[in-house]
């Protein structure tokens, strides 16, 4: 198993809303901030309680990993947490990332289609594995490259939504995520961060009907 690092949340300085009204509340995670409690009393301080402690009714809908940041969306009360979790297993919740990799990218664009499994023996490490793997899909599409750095900026859009997908997946072509000690993107450890985040959120109002485009700028 792969040692957890000691968890130092970044201080709470106030919640950055991104859009909020009496159904659902849409905020923007800090890097290095849990989506939710962990196990111990050094890891209470999460997203979700920074949250809950000015928005009691809001319930937790999906989770980023720890070291990514961007956009998290939390339904208020019990029948928006069915319906908005409901929308996400119809994938009727179009996400998408940004990130920053390793290299030049040999296409433009593209889809890995590479199936994943939890790598046991080095939880909490995810790797693909092509006999026993759930599926998973990721859409990419090259946003620019950067010679001096040998860096590429990558919209990301993932089909399915597997732990660690993202990470996983652009190093198992080759282009580990800037900033991942876990997946081979942080081989000397001066990245500051990993660089990857949660961009946009699409999809319909689930009481009004309207189309939702919500935004979180990039920290990077």
């Amino acid at each position: 198993m792969t040692p957890p690092s000691a968890y130092t949340p970044p201080p709470h300085c106030g919640l950055d809303i991104i859009y909020s009204d009496k159904f659902l509340l849409a905020v923007s995670k800090p890097a290095g901030l849990l989506s939710v409690p962990g196990r111990g009393e050094d890891k209470v301080d999460s997203m979700a309680t920074r949250v809950q402690s000015e928005y009691p009714d809001a319930l937790v809908a999906h989770r980023l990993d720890r070291d990514t940041s961007g956009l998290l969306i939390f339904p208020r009360g019990a029948k928006m947490h069915r319906q908005i979790s409901l929308m996400f297993e119809k994938r009727e919740m179009q996400k998408s990332y940004v990130a920053v990799v390793m290299g030049k990218l040999a296409q433009l664009q593209g889809e890995i289609d590479l199936p994943l499994i939890v790598d046991w023996p080095n939880r909490p490490r995810h790797m693909v594995d092509a006999a026993t793997g759930k599926p998973a899909q990721t859409r990419y599409r090259v946003l620019g490259y950067d010679a001096v750095a040998d860096t590429t900026r990558v919209a990301l859009e993932p089909v399915t939504g597997r732990t660690h997908q993202l990470r996983v997946h652009m190093s198992a072509i080759g282009h580990p995520i800037v900033g991942d000690s876990l997946y081979g993107g942080d081989a000397d450890g001066s990245a500051a961060r990993l660089l990857l985040h949660a961009h946009t959120l699409d999809f319909i109002h689930p009481v009004s009907g309207h189309k939702m485009e919500l935004l979180a700028p990039l920290p990077f």
